[in-house]
């Protein structure tokens, strides 16, 4: 069985975070949603639960940090091209997001951009050909 991985976010407005995370490309689980917490499904392996401070505060003892001044976390999505990569970093930027923060990475084998959410969190879009990575790095080809 495959692991699945649920990242919770502390967000300022639930109503906003939903439009931003739907506008690239997430969809709304309605089962694991209420009025205080929101389920953004990825993929099939993939969620984003979006909290409420209130409602994140019950998960954890310590302070939340404002992603907007402190990193806290970088999350990493993989993409399936370069064209991929940069159509999600536009749709973020489109949705209110705050394109590239970070400069954009082309190693020719590997392609990534980044973009902050309406709450700071930053997200890394990273698209690799692992042939060519394993080879350019003096290895041979490797299971991904």
């Amino acid at each position: 069985m495959s692991r699945l991985i649920f990242v919770n976010l502390p967000v300022a407005d639930l109503a906003r975070s939903n439009a931003f995370y739907e506008a690239i490309g997430a969809r709304k689980n309605e089962q694991f949603s209420d009025h205080t917490a929101t389920c953004m499904v990825f993929s099939e392996t993939i969620s984003v639960m979006l909290l409420t401070h209130d409602k994140f505060r019950q998960f954890t003892p310590k302070a939340i940090a404002d992603a907007k001044t402190t990193s806290e976390v970088l999350i990493c999505l993989s993409a399936d091209s370069r064209e991929a990569v940069d159509d999600m970093t536009n749709k973020a930027g489109a949705a209110g997001g705050v394109v590239d923060p970070g400069p954009k990475q082309d190693y020719g084998f590997m392609y990534g951009r980044s973009f902050e959410d309406p709450d700071g969190h930053i997200w890394e879009i990273m698209w690799m050909d692992v042939a060519a990575a394993a080879e350019a790095m003096g290895g041979g080809a490797t299971d991904a």
